[in-house]
């Protein structure tokens, strides 16, 4: 996957959010997005709770996804739960062997699960979801899916108009278009192709260990106060 796929399905998500699709189609494009673009992740899905505390799956990208999150439902423990309940982010890189969830791992790895991670989002003040990403393999999960499954469960939130921890939809649609900017203004000041451009911000993000929004805002404040 490179960064102009990326940035295109991005787009085409983020699109979706305004078209008058109903929240089911909207959620099934995320989903099948994730599996789309994350050369790791098999299989997705989207887990929120009630308020009588019952859990469901939304938009699973393929009955794996659904039959693996059941399991974790009729078992009571696994990497959804402890999202949807507790922890913002829980990654498992083996689930045969993590001792974390004794009786969902071993049932996964039969089911053909290795790793999982899930992400939580939450609508105050107690009903909360999780976007789970399922992968086959074992020990296949990078930093980079880590980042990426942030961006999904930022746009799932945003579709179900809940907020990801601390972060609004506003600030996340603010910073997908600022992101957009910065590639243009890099693009015409550099003359760089999209491709170029957005590496060009991963890489000041990553030499000067600041978040990648943060680049691009910085961009956009720079390029608007010389154009004044």
């Amino acid at each position: 996957m490179d960064s102009r796929e990326l940035v295109a399905v991005m787009e085409r998500v983020a699109v979706a959010l305004q078209m008058p699709m109903t929240i089911e189609e909207t959620l099934d494009e995320i989903t099948t997005a994730a599996v789309r673009t994350m050369p790791a992740v098999d299989h997705a899905s989207i887990s929120i709770t009630a308020a009588d505390r019952t859990i469901r799956t939304l938009a699973p990208s393929d009955d794996k996804a659904l039959e693996v999150d059941a399991l974790q439902y009729s078992l009571g423990e696994g990497p959804c739960l402890d999202a949807v309940i507790e922890d913002p982010i829980v990654r498992a890189d083996d689930l045969r062997v993590d001792d974390r969830w004794p009786r969902f791992g071993p049932r996964a790895a039969e089911l053909g699960i290795g790793s999982q991670l899930a992400f939580q989002f939450r609508a105050e003040p107690h009903i909360r979801g999780a976007v789970n990403l399922f992968a086959d393999g074992v020990g296949v999960i990078t930093e980079d899916d880590v980042q990426l499954g942030f961006l999904f469960a930022n746009l799932a939130a945003a579709a179900l108009g809940w907020s990801r921890q601390n972060e609004t939809l506003t600030t996340a649609l603010r910073s997908r278009a600022e992101i957009g900017q910065a590639i243009g203004i890099v693009m015409e000041r550099y003359q760089l192709d999209h491709d170029r451009a957005f590496a060009f911000l991963v890489r000041t993000s990553q030499h000067g260990n600041i978040k990648l929004r943060d680049v691009a805002a910085g961009i956009v404040a720079d390029a608007s106060s010389k154009a004044g």
